[in-house]
């Protein structure tokens, strides 16, 4: 069966180059002009794969990532001529999985839309629920407790304290996260492992005498239980 792809975008001529190049590679594909059509078939059909611009007429690819990652965790790849790191940052916080700037070669795009599947099936062929001490991760049910205490994560905050988990009391340094976590073809600064460190580290362990997430100065970071 053909893997389904939404294109939410609304330049005609990026639609028909992601049309022409995606349906070459087998993908079915399905467009949405605006952010309201867009984010009503992301949540009313099943996708295995959202390709997201930013700026978009109605409502803009944050909303839609933000109204989707409400209900779905349906994987998203934004595309936007923006390129600094506020903006970046800001779509991955919202659950975006990646973000490609335009303009972009069509192959770079495929690299990272293989990339993303390849870590959401290893995800999923792995252990269901990680422990460590009093924090819990249920891949399945994408829930993250501590102490019994509910956890919301962003779907980039859950990939990264997932790999942390599974890699638990062993030293991870940034390039390792980097493309364990944003993949291989990830060309963006790496401190954005620092910032999402930072944003995982206050929701599991802000509040807690006990911390689980340690820096390693000048080697990385380590989960120890």
């Amino acid at each position: 069966m053909k893997e389904r792809v939404l294109i939410i975008e609304d330049e005609i001529a990026m639609i028909r180059l992601l049309e022409l190049e995606l349906s070459y590679e087998g993908y079915e594909i399905t467009v949405a002009g605006d952010g309201f059509t867009g984010a009503d078939k992301a949540l009313k059909e099943h996708f295995d794969l959202i390709l997201l611009d930013l700026n978009l007429p109605g409502i803009n690819g944050i909303e839609v990532c933000k109204r989707v990652r409400a209900v779905k965790q349906t994987p998203i790849i934004m595309l936007t001529a923006r390129d600094t790191v506020s903006d970046r940052v800001r779509g991955l916080d919202t659950g975006a999985d990646d973000y490609v700037p335009k303009p972009f070669a069509i192959e770079e795009l495929l690299a990272r839309m293989r990339s993303l599947q390849r870590r959401l099936h290893v995800a999923e062929a792995g252990e269901e629920v990680l422990y460590a001490k009093d924090l819990m991760l249920d891949v399945a049910s994408h829930r993250v407790t501590r102490a019994g205490l509910e956890i919301e994560c962003s779907q980039r905050e859950f990939e990264l304290l997932h790999c942390l988990l599974a890699h638990k009391n062993r030293l991870m340094n940034r390039e390792a996260l980097l493309n364990l976590v944003w993949g291989y073809s990830y060309e963006g600064e790496t401190n954005v492992v620092d910032v999402y460190i930072r944003y995982v580290r206050m929701k599991v362990d802000e509040g807690f005498e006990d911390k689980l997430i340690h820096t390693v100065r000048g080697s990385g970071y380590i989960l120890r239980d």
